[in-house]
Formats: structure tokens, C-alpha cells, sequence
């Protein structure tokens, strides 16, 4: 069973990355074979300065091995460093019909954000099919939001498989793995957390800058002295994702009792949230300094992982004709 999922270098990471994604890639590589990449291909539809791309894919980098990511055990790499999957984009990108592309939920956001609808943006499925394809992936783990794109993905296979699989899977189909619990995670005005939005909370970011941003969670004008529903508040759903059964039901019985302002609900999040990822920021600080160390990971990984994409590349040339 082989497991594939990419990660966009386009801003810092946060906890809904980790909660929606990165937490369900780290668990399912004592289980299974699983790819995960930097998709820096992807990020060039919204990042425009090459020395914060840079920075990205490093940061990505250093937060995924800091959290537990083991490169012995996966095949982890830089999606730019395979570039055979611009091949494979081409010939998809040939059999894909217009309609399913408009019919992309992201693009239609993204465009709506006021982000500039360019091609990379509006065939960004296609290359994602691509980078999921070319591997053989089986299961590929994402967020609710991604769910349409997988659909997409399946949609294009099928269609290449009939075209030219003459009865045969010339690539495999593969399934989505959304963790229903945590695959939206809410940002800090109540929206789903994206860097696109700029409402997250980023995993690693200094004491001083998460209680700043902690402070700007949106509220409404109920007294602490007035009861509340938890389940409203965006501190409890945050701070659900840390806590435990009963560290949980505690904060919900002091909003239930009243007296439990917003203000303390704020500093229980952040001392929650920083104990949390303590552990992995002192490993993230070790692995910083050795960047070379970390790419030299990346290359690895991208090697094995060029060996897989090598062969599906040239399956479908000799499907299509091109050999």
C-alpha cells in the first residue's frame, strides 16, 4: 500500500497543516510505503520571490523532520528535483476536459481571494494528478478541501486507463484518507486556517508572536461573567486539538458555569499550544543548523523517488506512442 501526499511551500506552516495533513503522514509511515514531497512546483502560482521560495522549502523541510518524519522510512523529497512529472502533466493535460477543471472548487476561491487567474493556477489539478499518479499511490491522505481534487485525479486516470490501457490499469487509481476529527481546522476569525486567508497559527513561531496572535481570535461582546456555549467559541475548538478527554470537558464546564472569560480561555490556549509542540521546536532549532544536512535528505529522497517515476513515464509513453 502506498501512500503519497504533497505539501505546498507557500508560507510558514501551522496547525491546521498539522492537524489536517502532517499528523496522518507521520503516523502512517510505520504501516505503509509513503511518499511526501515539497511542492514547490505548485507554490509558483502564488509565490513570485525566489529567495522566500527558498526559505519555504527549507522551513517545510525542517517542520516535517522536526515533527517525527523519519527519511529512512519514507521517501521524502523536493517535487521540482522529479521532473518527469511535468512530462506526465502534459500527456494528463491532453485527456483532461475543460469542464472538470472550471468545475474546481479551488480555483473558483482562489480567484474570489483575488488571487490572478493564470493557467498554473486553473491546471493546477492536472499536475496534482500527476504528482500522485507517477508514483502509483494508493491512498493519498489530505484535508476535506482536497477531496474534489482526488476526484479529479481518479477522473483522469480512468480516462488515460480507457484511452490507452487497452483492458489493462495503465495507472492506478487512487483513494482519498480524510481524518474526519481534524480535517478542517478553524482559523483565528473562525474560517478554515490557510495561509491564503492569513488567520493561522503557525507551529513554531516565538512565545511573543503566538500570544499576539492568539489575542486576535475573534470574539463577541458576552461578559465573562455570562454562561456560554463551548462549542461557539474558537478557543475551545482550538484548544480540543491539544487537550485531553478531561482537560477538555474542564474548559467546557468553566464556559458552561460562566465567570471563564475569553481573555483566559486565550492564555490556556497558548500555554497549551506551547507546551504541544515543545519537544519538536528544540529538535526543529538542532536541525536548522545544519541546512545542508537537510537537503542532502531531499536529494535522497528525490532520487529514490525518480527510479518510480521514471518507470510510470515511460509505461505511458509506450501507451501513447511516444516510444
Amino acid at each position: 500500500m502506498r501512500y503519497l501526499s504533497g505539501i505546498q511551500p507557500s508560507g510558514v506552516l501551522h496547525i491546521g497543516n498539522y492537524f489536517g495533513a502532517i499528523r496522518q503522514h507521520i503516523r502512517s509511515q510505520d504501516e505503509h510505503d509513503s511518499y511526501y514531497f515539497i511542492a514547490d512546483y505548485h507554490a509558483l502560482t502564488t509565490v513570485r520571490d525566489a529567495e522566500v521560495l527558498r526559505e519555504h522549502v527549507l522551513g517545510v523541510a525542517l517542520d516535517y523532520l522536526a515533527l517525527g518524519l523519519d527519511p529512512e522510512k519514507t521517501t521524502f523529497f523536493r517535487h521540482s528535483e522529479v521532473p518527469e512529472v511535468q512530462e506526465l502533466a502534459w500527456i494528463l493535460s491532453t485527456l483532461t476536459p475543460m469542464g472538470l477543471l472550471e468545475r474546481c472548487h479551488s480555483y473558483k476561491d482562489k480567484t474570489a481571494k483575488g488571487i490572478a487567474p493564470d493557467h498554473g493556477l486553473f491546471a493546477y489539478p492536472v499536475l496534482m494528478a500527476a504528482d500522485i499518479l507517477i508514483y502509483d499511490s494508493n491512498k493519498v491522505p489530505v484535508g476535506k478541501d482536497q477531496i474534489q481534487h482526488i476526484e479529479v485525479t481518479r477522473d483522469i486516470a480512468q480516462r488515460i486507463n480507457h484511452v490507452y490501457g487497452k483492458g489493462q490499469e495503465l495507472l492506478v487509481i487512487p483513494e482519498a484518507q480524510v481524518e474526519e476529527s481534524t480535517a478542517v481546522v478553524p482559523g483565528i476569525d473562525g474560517q478554515k486556517m490557510s495561509k491564503s486567508y492569513d488567520n493561522t497559527l503557525e507551529m513554531f513561531a516565538s512565545e511573543k508572536k503566538l500570544k499576539k496572535t492568539i489575542g486576535k481570535i475573534v470574539t463577541d461582546s458576552r461578559t465573562p461573567e455570562e454562561p456560554k456555549d463551548p462549542e461557539e467559541i474558537i478557543m475551545y475548538q482550538l484548544y480540543r486539538l491539544f487537550a485531553s478527554e478531561q482537560e477538555l470537558e474542564a474548559m467546557a464546564e468553566r464556559y458552561r458555569a460562566g465567570g471563564y472569560g475569553y481573555g483566559d480561555a486565550k492564555k490556556d490556549l497558548l500555554e497549551k499550544l506551547l507546551d504541544y509542540f515543545a519537544p519538536y521546536r528544540k529538535k526543529r532549532e538542532e536541525l536548522a543548523g545544519d541546512p545542508g544536512g537537510v537537503y542532502e535528505i531531499l536529494s535522497a529522497g528525490a532520487a529514490r523517488a525518480r527510479e518510480t517515476a521514471q518507470a510510470t513515464v515511460e509505461r505511458v509513453y509506450k501507451a501513447v506512442g511516444l516510444r
